[in-house]
């Protein structure tokens, strides 16, 4: 893959005596939408802390945009947009001045109203944080990842605990962003998510990719049915389902 915007190359990263990441490898090409998928504790969510620059890892190496971390975190810095699982805002800001708070940090990036508008989110510019919705929140939390205008966008299970609308209305966005051309690297649990959104995905195990590559080629490969499903591979892969 020539210039891909993550190269990982035997990536280990431990907690005490336990190995949360074990010997990893990945590519991820520019301009693809990438999937991780795997269980709970398989270290989907430690890989990318560590490719955000979060965590420093214990072995192997890591590209990010063609740069490892020591060295360019700034430049990275400015180039990337990152949604946690979790994202918690000053109650008593309003949307807007979120969205301005975090325009702030970059030297480059999108007017905070478009940012806004891109999530859907125009009606509740003036309403304080803590009067959103769970889907408004994380709507919110995607546009923080945006306003920076980022080539690379990290998304940790974006629409976990969403209603149908606002999942559908965040994978508009993604769509959107994948039509610019922007790469976008996602976990999710949610098969119906990666098989639409996702060019190629991986799944996880133990630390582990134990599998790669389009989800017609995985359930092609593993499955061997015209009818099968990403969860039909990932259950024959890891014997679990993947919220076990």
């Amino acid at each position: 893959m020539a210039d891909p915007a993550i190269r990982v190359r035997g990536l280990v990263k431990r907690y005490a005596d336990v190995v949360a990441v074990d010997r990893l490898d990945l590519e991820v090409a520019r301009g693809e939408c990438f999937g991780l998928l795997g269980p709970n504790g398989a270290g989907k969510t430690t890989t990318l802390e560590v490719l955000e620059g979060l965590l420093t890892p214990d072995a192997g190496e890591v590209e990010v945009l063609g740069r490892g971390w020591a060295g360019s975190a700034g430049w990275l810095r400015e180039r990337l947009g990152i949604t946690l699982q979790e994202t918690r805002l000053p109650d008593k800001l309003t949307v807007r001045e979120v969205v301005e708070l975090f325009r702030s940090f970059y030297r480059r990036g999108r007017a905070p109203e478009e940012v806004i508008r891109l999530v859907s989110l125009e009606e509740k510019a003036g309403a304080w944080y803590e009067k959103l919705s769970g889907g408004q929140k994380q709507r919110l939390a995607v546009a923080c990842a945006l306003v920076g205008d980022p080539e690379l966008l990290f998304l940790d299970e974006p629409t976990t605990g969403l209603d149908p609308q606002s999942r559908r209305q965040l994978w508009e966005v993604v769509g959107a962003l994948k039509a610019e051309g922007r790469t976008v690297l996602l976990t999710t649990h949610y098969m119906d998510e990666a098989e639409r959104l996702c060019d190629r995905v991986a799944v996880v195990d133990h630390g582990k990719v134990i599998a790669q590559g389009t989800p017609r080629e995985l359930v092609e490969r593993v499955v061997g049915a015209a009818s099968g499903t990403l969860e039909d591979v990932f259950v024959t892969l890891t014997g679990r389902h993947l919220r076990d």
